[in-house]
């Protein structure tokens, strides 16, 4: 939930915190110093994240409510970092992680982990996002380290040069083993999309690697880019992904869709292939529903 304050003349020369505490009745002093401190806070359209900021009579306070305990810190491991040369790094983005900032936070976010990865390693650049993975959806994520490489990676994928494979353990069966998708996706709801007329052309191409009595594991190699694309074509060939509620999954733990694969030319054009292996609890599911298999 974003709020909203205008600062009064009452609140001229107030620190940032207590403007909050003062402006939002439900807010004690300590969440207001929690929400800055994430990068759920705005002042005039800037994200603030120094408690003591003065406030002048007139400024907008902007800040983003959190559900209680949906706030996080993210920690990876080492072995999550899969690759890194002088142009990017690529990492095994943690279900349930947002890739970049929202109006909610900036920490906690994979953004901000890598930024400060950048900021250890006396990288003095941002965290540029030029891809994305649903909060939901694990797996590879590349980060460029300038400006130079992030332009190159944004053509890659802009031009189709960046190859995709996903892992998606779905609920039901078919009588395929390799088939297209290529139904156009548009915006259904809120937070959901769906196949429409007039919607964006999308195309995945998807290849059965295992099935037995109402599960399948499911190779997707999407050849477009659109927001849920490879949740929207499975549920609309009657095999929604495990863990996607949105999309009539059953319930899990997580959402079981993982990027497993990247492979695109290197600036030397030798081809970079990388693998991210799946988490423990992913793994767990493939094992217990394909453990009878001859």
């Amino acid at each position: 939930m974003i709020l909203k304050y205008m600062v009064g003349n009452n609140v001229d020369g107030q620190r940032l915190d207590d403007a909050i505490a003062g402006g939002f009745d439900a807010l004690s002093k300590s969440e207001a110093r929690r929400i800055i401190d994430r990068g759920g806070c705005a002042v005039n359209g800037s994200m603030v994240r120094v408690a003591s900021r003065k406030m002048k009579s007139g400024d907008m306070i902007e800040i983003g409510v959190m559900e209680p305990g949906r706030f996080q810190e993210l920690e990876l491991c080492p072995q999550a970092l899969i690759y890194e040369d002088g142009d990017m790094i690529a990492v095994n983005k943690p279900a349930g992680v947002n890739t970049q900032r929202t109006p909610y936070q900036l920490r906690g976010t994979l953004e901000y982990w890598v930024s400060e990865y950048f900021r250890r390693q006396a990288i003095h650049e941002p965290a540029r996002v030029i891809h994305r993975l649903d909060r939901g959806t694990s797996g590879l994520m590349l980060f460029p380290k300038n400006k130079g490489a992030a332009a190159w990676l944004s053509s890659l994928f802009h031009d189709g040069k960046v190859q995709k494979r996903y892992l998606a353990l779905c609920n039901g069966v078919t009588d395929k083993r390799e088939w297209l998708e290529d139904g156009a996706i548009g915006k259904v709801g809120t937070a959901r999309y769906g196949i429409v007329a007039g919607g964006r052309s999308a195309l995945t191409r998807f290849r059965v690697l295992e099935m037995k009595d109402r599960y399948a594991l499911i190779e997707a190699y999407p050849k477009t880019g659109r927001t849920h694309q490879i949740r929207v074509h499975l549920a609309a060939s009657l095999l929604p992904i495990v863990g996607d509620a949105t999309y009539g999954g059953e319930k899990s733990e997580r959402m079981l869709l993982h990027c497993e694969c990247l492979v695109l030319p290197g600036r030397d054009q030798k081809e970079i292939c990388l693998h991210a292996p799946l988490d423990d609890l992913y793994q767990g599911w493939i094992d217990r529903c394909f453990s009878l298999l001859p």
